[in-house]
């Protein structure tokens, strides 16, 4: 497929559902129950209108800017996606190499198809591990901890909205299960999408889970682990992670101002507004209606994060002008690795990149600290 006729994300996103099987292509695409909040976090980016303001110089424009105190050459990231060993072999290192390419940050899952170790080992941008308490006593914790920091993650990003697995209805209808298997069903789905077999079957690596142990943990036993590991985090849970984690923690899966002060006198020092992209509890607000009420909360005091729904340049400047210090995307980067593994990735990036910088020109804008809250109408 030549990759410069896809000049959007829309565009990578068809292209990506014409490369999967559709039992994968649903898993990607697809939310929880009615799919009411995944549509949600779209219709409610759309129903915000920007404002330019003329008579500004914008020949120069730029992008960058700082996460957590790194910097970054543009204010999104990529959300941490687990098993993406189902949309290309590469799968992680793809993703990881094509972020520091384009010099973003980049959140691991913790389930991860290749070691974090081996992540790490390519990321040369800035990079988080995602946080999925592992089941077990707190050694196992403190374990898996002690690995990103070794491993020398800048962040940890602690998931608190997985209490119990979700009700993802398409899954159920595909008879999809993880980590994936090639049974009769997924065999006569890859029939149809020969490519995608080939690549899926084409060497052992990394078709399960790495995340929760160490290189020579078998796919079986790794996901066997994932299987009991949907539980609440309690307080705790955060109390045991911030004592073991040194460097900043970033709690994602807030939807609610009033529990924000708390935690970031608890030590949390960054939030992302999620729902999980829709795919966890439906029926919950979109996140752009809900980050500036967690940006208000937070009063300055901890940086906010947003992802769901995050598809365009103006989606970006959006939730920039309503207080969040970056967004995070993820359904698009894993179209981008499905189409064109490493290269598809990065094409994806610079089409977000480039498409915020020309929202910033035509907004009136020629830093990220200029979009401010006064570019953007909100409907009441």
């Amino acid at each position: 497929m030549k990759l410069d006729r896809l000049v959007n994300v829309s565009d990578y996103e068809e292209a990506a559902r014409r490369r999967l099987p559709k039992p994968i292509f649903d898993m990607v695409a697809g939310g929880a129950g009615d799919e009411t909040s995944m549509r949600a976090n779209r219709s409610a980016f759309d129903a915000i209108t920007l404002r330019p303001k003329p008579f500004v110089d914008v020949t120069t424009r730029d992008t960058s800017t700082t996460i957590l105190g790194v910097p970054t050459t543009m204010p999104i990231m990529l959300d941490p996606c687990g098993y993406q060993r189902m949309a290309h072999r590469d799968a992680e290192l793809a993703v990881a190499r094509a972020a520091g390419s384009q010099g973003m940050g980049y959140a691991l899952s913790t389930v991860t198809s290749y070691a974090m170790e081996d992540v790490a080992a390519v990321s040369t941008g800035p990079k988080w591990f995602q946080l999925y308490l592992p089941p077990g006593d707190v050694s196992e914790t403190e374990k898996l901890v002690e690995r990103a920091s070794a491993a020398g993650f800048d962040a940890l990003c602690l998931t608190v909205d997985t209490t119990m697995r979700a009700l993802r209805e398409r899954d159920v209808r595909n008879k999809v299960k993880l980590p994936l298997r090639m049974g009769p069903a997924m065999l006569m789905s890859g029939a149809v999408r020969p490519g995608w077999a080939v690549d899926f079957l084409r060497g052992g690596v990394g078709r399960g889970n790495q995340g929760f142990a160490p290189k020579m943990l078998s796919i079986k036993a790794a996901g066997s682990k994932l299987s009991s590991t949907m539980r609440p985090v309690t307080e705790a849970d955060l109390a045991l992670v911030r004592k073991l984690w040194k460097g900043p923690l970033v709690v994602k899966g807030i939807l609610r101002g009033d529990e924000v002060e708390q935690l970031i006198d608890r030590g949390v020092d960054g939030f992302v507004v999620s729902n999980h992209g829709g795919r966890q509890l439906d029926a919950t607000p979109a996140t752009i209606s809900a980050l500036p009420e967690v940006v208000e909360a937070a009063n300055g005091r901890a940086e906010v994060f947003l992802d769901g729904g995050v598809r365009r340049g103006t989606d970006v400047v959006k939730a920039l002008a309503l207080g969040a210090r970056a967004v995070l995307v993820g359904r698009p980067y894993v179209y981008g690795l499905a189409v064109g593994g490493e290269e598809g990735v990065r094409r994806v990036i610079r089409i977000l990149r480039d498409e915020t910088e020309n929202a910033m020109g035509l907004l009136g804008c020629t830093t990220i600290p200029e979009i401010t809250r006064d570019r953007v109408r909100v409907p009441a």
